[in-house]
C-alpha cells in the first residue's frame, strides 16, 4: 500500500497501470483483440515451423512420441479401406488382419481423411493439426483464465500456452495428444458459461438447450480422442450440481444436462454399435483400460513403478499377459486383463499403495535425465521445469486470495453472479482428479500435459502478481524520491 501522499501524486506520463501492463486501462479492452491474434499467430507459426521441421519423417519419434507410428499405419489401413486394423502384429496385442479398437477413433479417422485426400502425407497432417491447436489452445485458455482472474491474465495464459515447448511439440506430432487438450479446455469452457446461467437470472430455454448440446459434442468429442476423461466428467458433473443446489437451479440444470448426455451417448453410440458386433461385447469405444491397468500394476514392477519396463526383468508386455488369455478377442482380452489387475490390487494393496506413490517423481517429472534424448530434455526443462515455480506460487496465490474472500483481480459484470472462486474450484478438481487417475495406473510426463494447461492458468496468476508488485515499488520509489508539492 502506497502511503497517502503518493496516493495523491500524479505522475506525467507514468500511470501504475503501464506498469503493470504495457497499455493503460481505457486502452486494455480496444487492443485485446489485437494483442489476443498476435498471440495466436505466434503460436500457430511456432507449430508449423516444427511440423515442417519434421516433415513426412514418421520415424521421428523422440520425445514420448511413438504412438504416431501406430497411428499412421492405422490411418493408412483405414484410408486404403481394411477397416480399423493393422496389416501386421502391432502393440499392445493388436494381430495382423484382425479388428482393433484399442486406438482412437475419432483421431485415426481424422488421420485417415487427411490421407484420403492427399494420399500418405504426415506432413499435411502435422499442418492441418498444427494451424487447428495452434489456434484453439491459447484462445480457449484466454477465455477460460479471464473469467476468474480478468483479462491481463487471460491475455498472459494465451502467450505461455502459445510458447510451451511440450505443447509445440505434440501439436505437430501425429497422436492425440493436440486435439485431446482442446477437447478438455472446450468442455470446461462451456461449463463454466453453462454454470454462469445457472447462476445468474433465469435463462431463456433456448439458450440453456444449446449450451447443453455444445456441452454434448464438447464432452463426446474428447471422449473419442481419450476415454480416460470420463473420471473427470463424473467430478464435473458434480460440481454443477453442487452450483445447481447452491443456486436453487436444479430444475434449470436438468434440461441442459439432458441435452447434454443424449448428444454424448449419440455420438459416441456408432463406436460402441461397431464393438459390439465385432466382439460381442458391449463396452466403451476404445478397448484399452483394461491393458493399461493390467501392465501398470503388475507384481513385476514391486513397488517402484517405471514409465517403460526395463529390459532388465527379461519380458516384453505382451509376454506379461497370462497365455490363457491370449486367445481371447481385444475386447474380452481387455476385460480379463481389467479383472486380473484388480486382482494385484486386492492381493497387495500396500504394495500398490507404494507402486502408487512412486509414480509422482515419474509424472511430475522436470529435470533433464541421462536416458532421454536432447528433445526430451529441452521440452521437459523449458516448458514444465521452467513454469513450475510460477505455477506454484498462483496456485497458492489464488488459494490465499479465495480464503481471505479477496479480488481474484478481475470482479464480475454488474448484475452477473460471482462464479469465480467456483471456477477456480473446477480447475483444481481437473488437477486433482486427472492426477490420480494416472498415479492410480499409469503415469508419464506425457499423460501430465493435460493438467500442465491448467496449471498454466495458475502461472498466468502468478506472473500478474509479480509484475503489479514490482510496479508498485517502481512507482512507489519514483514518488518518494520526488520533492512533495509545498501544503
Amino acid at each position: 500500500m502506497l502511503p497517502k501522499h503518493c496516493q495523491s501524486y500524479a505522475l506525467p506520463s507514468l500511470s501504475l497501470s503501464f506498469l503493470i501492463f504495457p497499455l493503460p486501462p481505457a486502452m486494455i479492452h480496444k487492443h485485446e483483440r489485437r494483442i489476443l491474434l498476435a498471440v495466436i499467430a505466434l503460436s500457430v507459426l511456432l507449430r508449423v515451423a516444427v511440423a515442417l521441421y519434421l516433415g513426412d519423417n514418421i520415424e521421428e519419434t523422440r520425445g514420448g512420441t511413438y504412438d504416431q507410428i501406430s497411428y499412421d499405419m492405422l490411418a493408412q489401413r483405414v484410408a486404403q479401406g481394411h477397416g480399423f486394423s493393422f496389416a501386421v502384429d502391432t502393440w499392445p496385442y493388436a494381430r495382423a488382419g484382425q479388428p482393433t479398437a484399442f486406438w482412437s477413433y475419432l483421431y485415426t479417422l481424422y488421420l485417415s481423411s487427411v490421407y484420403a485426400i492427399f494420399g500418405h502425407a504426415p506432413l499435411a497432417a502435422r499442418l492441418i493439426q498444427a494451424v487447428i491447436v495452434g489456434a484453439l489452445m491459447p484462445w480457449l485458455a484466454w477465455r477460460i483464465a479471464r473469467r476468474p482472474f480478468g483479462e491481463r491474465v487471460g491475455l498472459i495464459a494465451a502467450g505461455i500456452t502459445a510458447i510451451y515447448f511440450y505443447f509445440i511439440h505434440y501439436a505437430a506430432s501425429l497422436m492425440s495428444e493436440a486435439f485431446y487438450i482442446v477437447g478438455i479446455l472446450w468442455t470446461v469452457d462451456v461449463s463454466m458459461r453453462l454454470a454462469a446461467t445457472l447462476a445468474g437470472p433465469p435463462a431463456s430455454r433456448r439458450r440453456a438447450l444449446a449450451l447443453g448440446l455444445e456441452l454434448g459434442l464438447a464432452m463426446a468429442v474428447t471422449l473419442l480422442l481419450r476415454q480416460v476423461v470420463i473420471g473427470f466428467f463424473a467430478v464435473l458433473a458434480l460440481w454443477l450440481l453442487w452450483l445447481a443446489l447452491r443456486w436453487r437451479a436444479v430444475r434449470r440444470l436438468l434440461g441442459p444436462a439432458g441435452a447434454a448426455a443424449a448428444v454424448t451417448i449419440l455420438l459416441m453410440s456408432p463406436f460402441a454399435a461397431r464393438n459390439y458386433q465385432i466382439f460381442g461385447r458391449l463396452t466403451l469405444p476404445n478397448t484399452n483400460a483394461g491393458f493399461t491397468f493390467f501392465w501398470s500394476n503388475h507384481p513385476i514392477y514391486g513397488a517402484q513403478f517405471e514409465a517403460t519396463l526395463s529390459p532388465t526383468h527379461g519380458v516384453s508386455y505382451q509376454e506379461l499377459i497370462p497365455p490363457e488369455l491370449r486367445d481371447l478377442n481385444e475386447a474380452e482380452l481387455d476385460r480379463a486383463l481389467l479383472v486380473r489387475g484388480l486382482q494385484f490390487v486386492r492381493a497387495d494393496p500396500g504394495r500398490y499403495l507404494l507402486l502408487s506413490l512412486s509414480r509422482v517423481p515419474i509424472y511430475f517429472q522436470f529435470w533433464p535425465t541421462s536416458d532421454s534424448t536432447l528433445l526430451s530434455n529441452a521440452a521437459r526443462v523449458l516448458s514444465f521445469g521452467l513454469f513450475l515455480p510460477l505455477m506454484l506460487y498462483g496456485l497458492i496465490l489464488a488459494l490465499i486470495h479465495m480464503r481471505r474472500g479477496g479480488p481474484l483481480r478481475s470482479a464480475p459484470a454488474a448484475g452477473a453472479p460471482d462464479l469465480r472462486a467456483a471456477y477456480v474450484v473446477l480447475f483444481l478438481l481437473f488437477i486433482a482428479a486427472y492426477t490420480a487417475i494416472h498415479l492410480a495406473s499409469w503415469a508419464n510426463v506425457r499423460y501430465r500435459l493435460p493438467v500442465d494447461a491448467f496449471l498454466i492458468l495458475f502461472a498466468a496468476y502468478g506472473i500478474e502478481d509479480l509484475w503489479q508488485r514490482l510496479a508498485e515499488r517502481k512507482l512507489y520509489h519514483r514518488v518518494s524520491s520526488h520533492p512533495q508539492p509545498p501544503g
